[in-house]
């Protein structure tokens, strides 16, 4: 029982490769990994500090 449904597993494992290199999955392996360092052009800048918080304010809340 266990050879069959061994042979079944790997003709899917097979075929769910052959399907993905039909697809495209492995023609660029580097650019994606190579996207997270680049840095994005078009980011918003990080929104400003107006005011600094009140020093006499810092801890109030604690009894």
């Amino acid at each position: 029982m266990l050879v069959p449904l061994s042979l079944m597993l790997l003709a899917f494992a097979i075929g769910a490769f052959v399907w993905a290199v039909r697809k495209g999955q492995f023609d660029d392996m580097d650019t994606p990994a190579l996207d997270i360092l680049r840095d994005d052009i078009h980011a918003d800048p990080p929104p400003a500090v107006s005011q600094r918080e009140d020093p006499r304010k810092v801890g109030a809340d604690v009894d």
